[in-house]
């Protein structure tokens, strides 16, 4: 199973630190997380299920390149880490 971790910024939202999920793509995996954590799904996908822009995705360190469909690989013992975008000056 991969294991999908979120940062504490999404934490303060919903109580959820790591999740292991079975799935072969982006989309398979965080639609496991989803079933778990249904408020998670608005946070991180848009109205047409897209990454939304505030959010990275990040499969064993690399970022995601299908922003829309989530298609990207997962393997068995990848791990997803979801980041919330920070910015400010």
């Amino acid at each position: 199973m991969a294991t999908v971790v979120f940062t504490q910024n999404l934490r303060r939202h919903v109580d959820v630190e790591r999740v292991a999920a079975n799935g072969t793509t982006v989309n398979e995996v965080l639609g496991q997380v989803f079933e778990q954590y249904p408020r998670l799904r608005g946070y991180l996908l848009d109205d047409t299920g897209a990454a939304r822009t505030h959010i990275a995705l990040l499969v064993d360190g690399q970022s995601i390149t299908d922003r829309q469909g989530l298609s990207d690989p997962v393997a068995e013992d990848s791990k997803l880490f979801v980041v919330q975008a920070l910015s400010g000056g």
